[in-house]
């Protein structure tokens, strides 16, 4: 597969149960191809043991502060590459 994604900035939020241990939110900016132009992007990506799972969304368990932790890390992401 062409790579079609350039991080920029990243971060990394760990992940609550339910999941696995060493799960983490990989919250990054960077330029996407889409049909053959590139666009700023906010990208989150699940992590397991340290490997990015590209086709697997990210799931946030409702009843801890996943959700909230991962869109205060792009708020800041975001204000500091604008």
């Amino acid at each position: 597969m062409a790579k079609v994604y350039y991080p920029e900035a990243a971060a990394m939020v760990p992940a609550s149960s339910p999941h696995p241990p060493n799960t983490q939110y990989r919250v990054s900016i960077g330029l996407e191809t889409w049909g053959g132009e590139n666009h700023r992007v906010v990208k989150v990506q699940m992590v397991y043991d340290g490997k990015i799972a590209d086709r697997r969304p990210p799931s946030y368990p409702v009843g801890n502060d996943d959700y909230m932790r991962v869109t205060e890390v792009i708020r800041k992401i975001i204000s500091r590459n604008s």
